[in-house]
């Protein structure tokens, strides 16, 4: 798969359940703040090292604020070698007002 599709929170803790990676691309402040359970936190300085130990064979989501810069991100980590590449839609807003439970800090 070299594209991405954008997936609903839904079916995101779908795939999440069944060993899907996610990454986060906000600010580091914001993702210390608060953030999506065992995602991780994906900038510009850790991607070299995060792409080296990545399993590019498992779906990976992306997550940003609001669902818009995680289309671009997913766009590009499609196009270095990942498998399956979802952005999570309504991003870290919406998925914190429908899943608190499975947010940590």
């Amino acid at each position: 798969m070299s594209e991405y599709r954008c997936i609903n929170i839904d079916q995101a803790c779908e795939l999440i359940d069944q060993g899907a990676q996610i990454v986060d691309i906000r600010d580091e402040g914001s993702y210390k703040e608060l953030h999506i359970s065992q995602s991780y936190n994906l900038n510009n300085h850790n991607m070299p090292e995060y792409m080296a130990e990545a399993d590019m064979d498992a779906p990976l989501i992306v997550c940003c604020y609001h669902g818009i810069s995680s289309q671009s991100a997913a766009a590009y980590l499609a196009h270095q070698g990942f498998d399956e590449v979802y952005s999570l839609d309504g991003g870290f807003e919406a998925w914190r007002a429908q899943c608190p439970d499975r947010c940590e800090r």
